[in-house]
């Protein structure tokens, strides 16, 4: 098709805006007064970020500036996008050296880690950013919505958490005084230490409908005496990670064990992405807290404020005959948005759910997405309430349909399409590996709950009953090889033991039309292209919902074990507490160094070798550890110091810390700067 003149013209008009919107942002010189009343003027928009916030860093990349983010701390690798960001360190002992390496136009610090860093050269402008309210988070949202050029963006995140915290007082207002519990957020144990009373998690607490602790310590840390928490006596504690127990040594103590919430076992983790930083999922967290300490009144019907309805639809692409229609609906349930993947057939057909077992004339298939404020108002019924729940809000029979239920995101769903010749597989998975990922024959199952990793497998074949139960087989070690390359490690074992799925997996898979396929196992073309979906469908949407990746950092990969170098170091409960920060901070300045970082990954290999028996001889190994604290070090080393003594961690993997700990002990010389 040939372009007129005009056309061109056209074109041309709509390229240079397009080019001004994504690189130029503004157009006018802006002055920005930061949190430390510095006033920070920007010729044009910033191109390249350093930024040591990693609430700021997220905000950047949930409004679409990730492109401009030319370094982060390793707090934000996480981040889905940010895998492939240089690390510049931790949030508390940045490198300057890094920093100025990448040669950024704008640096987005707290107040703590610029004075670290000092005076950057070349005058590059230092944006302090501090949280100390709410009101904090949503001025940083648009701040950042200015400095980006994207204040749409920005305005609509403001807005989705205004009203998140907005239906959550409309649901707590009807709760009498009488019966507010009083919540406490834990940073620490042995001792117990809290947030002052102005800081803005007891703020989320207040927003919550809980009653939060004031101990008239203002703050982001106080400690908490014995009289002070028993005269509070909490009726529900809450902290940074998913490892927090009632049985824990502090709570084990005469008076420490006395409180309601302790007595009650009601102490929650959550992830600390969520309760230390006040930005994107502020209302996320204000509704998820809510819902556990309000979890009775929250449960009943008779106490939402929204009717239960299908909110919206999208399309989803499925180039099938067999597939009348398939989208994924957003319904309000229990006041909250969850999402139902539905598709639905041209006519009944059989299908395999290791949810349901084998069922005939299904005309409806899908995967239910259950967010967490809901997690702890599900029916306690089982299977029957969560159809009873669902069914009749999406206007399905339950004779005809078939769900899975899942915690993962639909928004994160994958959906992958593999052909040979005129066969055709999809899988639509959704996966979620942060909270129960397990090594089958290793971990202990204790209780049920439907899925974390759901497929949906369908094929353009009319697969037998044979073939259709052989492809859960083929599904599973799809995804049980995705997991093995992505290093999933055990929620419960992560030291020792890599995952091979998630406690609550579940699969359908659906008969299809065409000519009748008898083996969908290893051998056969079907069996393939089942396991190649799968395997592809659960790194993708492992991805999505968790920003993992093969090629993550070693802090990462430590964090995947359930350690990291504050914990080791200083003992720390918390990364957001400051203890041995200067020997913490030249352990992650070594740990930058690609050496030692793959020293140390190298190790965590041989580890987990040693554990299943692989690897029998460690003397090499060993000489080699002596080796590498004597490269940290820049001189020989003859033994290692014990600083990590800790029996549940292997032994291979000990040494190798111990190593990393005694070349950066013997070099004083290294400091993170």
């Amino acid at each position: 098709m040939k372009i007129g003149r005009y056309g061109k013209r056209l074109l041309l008009l709509a390229l240079i805006g397009w080019l001004f919107l994504n690189t130029s942002a503004w157009a006018n010189p802006i002055d920005l007064t930061d949190d430390a009343g510095n006033v920070i003027h920007l010729d044009k928009a910033p191109q390249r970020i350093v930024s040591l916030v990693p609430s700021a860093t997220e905000i950047i990349f949930a409004i679409g500036g990730g492109a401009r983010v030319a370094g982060i701390t390793h707090h934000s690798s996480a981040l889905r996008g940010a895998a492939d960001k240089p690390v510049v360190g931790g949030f508390f002992s940045p490198s300057r050296q890094r920093i100025m390496a990448l040669k950024p136009d704008l640096i987005i610090a707290s107040s703590l880690n610029a004075k670290r860093i000092g005076a950057p050269d070349n005058g590059i402008p230092v944006l302090v950013l501090n949280i100390r309210k709410m009101a904090d988070a949503f001025r940083h949202i648009r701040l950042m919505g200015d400095i980006l050029g994207r204040k749409a963006e920005a305005g609509a995140l403001v807005e989705k958490n205004r009203r998140q915290l907005d239906l959550i007082a409309r649901k707590v207002a009807g709760i009498p005084p009488d019966r507010r519990k009083r919540v406490m957020r834990l940073m620490g144990g042995g001792p117990i230490m809290t947030p002052g009373n102005d800081s803005f998690q007891n703020e989320m607490i207040r927003a919550a409908g809980g009653i939060a602790p004031d101990f008239g310590q203002a703050g982001g840390v106080v400690p908490v005496s014995r009289e002070q928490w028993t005269d509070f006596n909490p009726q529900v504690l809450y902290g940074c990670g998913w490892d927090l127990k009632a049985d824990d040594p502090i709570f084990e103590q005469e008076g420490w064990n006395q409180v309601d919430a302790v007595r009650q076992h009601r102490i929650h983790g959550f992830p600390c992405a969520l309760t230390c930083r006040a930005g994107v999922h502020l209302g996320d967290f204000v509704a998820w807290l809510a819902s556990l300490i309000y979890s009775e009144e929250f449960a009943d019907a008779n106490h939402e404020v929204l009717p239960r309805q299908v909110l919206d639809r999208r399309p989803v692409a499925i180039d099938l005959n067999c597939v009348a229609s398939a989208v994924v609906a957003i319904d309000a349930i229990h006041d909250f948005p969850n999402k139902s993947l539905i598709i639905d057939f041209k006519s009944p057909r059989r299908i395999v759910s290791t949810l349901e077992g084998e069922r005939d004339g299904i005309l409806t298939v899908g995967n239910h997405y259950t967010p967490p404020p809901c997690w702890a108002l599900t029916p306690m019924t089982g299977l029957e309430g969560l159809h009873q729940e669902l069914y009749p809000v999406i206007d399905r029979e339950k004779a005809s349909t078939s769900f899975l239920f899942t915690g993962a995101d639909m928004d994160n769903l994958s959906i992958q399409k593999e052909t040979y010749r005129e066969m055709t597989v999809y899988a639509l998975v959704t996966a979620g590996v942060r909270g129960n990922a397990l090594r089958m024959s290793r971990d202990v199952g204790n209780y049920y709950e439907p899925g974390t990793i759901n497929m949906i497998v369908l094929t353009n074949r009319r697969l037998t009953s044979r073939a259709m139960t052989r492809a859960i087989i083929s599904a599973t070690e799809g995804k049980t090889a995705a997991l093995q390359d992505l290093d999933i490690r055990s929620s419960y074992l992560p030291l020792t033991a890599a995952a091979t799925g998630t406690g609550t997996d579940n699969i359908i898979v659906v008969q299809g039309d065409g000519a009748a396929v008898d083996n969908a196992g290893g051998h056969c073309k079907m069996g393939e292209l089942i396991a190649r979906t799968a395997y592809a469908g659960v790194r993708e949407a492992i991805f999505k919902q968790n920003g993992i990746v093969g090629r993550r950092n070693i802090f990462q990969r430590l964090v995947d074990r359930h350690l990291s170098v504050l914990q080791l170091v200083g003992k720390a409960e918390c990364d957001c507490i400051d203890e041995d920060r200067a020997f913490a901070g030249r352990v992650e300045q070594a740990l930058l160094d690609p050496m030692v970082a793959g020293f140390l990954e190298a190790a965590l290999a041989i580890s987990d070798g040693a554990e299943r028996e692989m690897v029998a001889d460690l003397k090499a190994y060993r000489d080699w550890c002596l080796d590498m604290a004597g490269r940290i070090a820049g001189q020989p080393v003859d033994a290692l110091i014990t600083f990590i003594a800790d029996e549940k961690i292997p032994n291979a993997l000990a040494m190798a810390l111990n190593a990393v700990f005694t070349g950066v002990a013997r070099a004083p010389q290294l400091q993170a700067n």
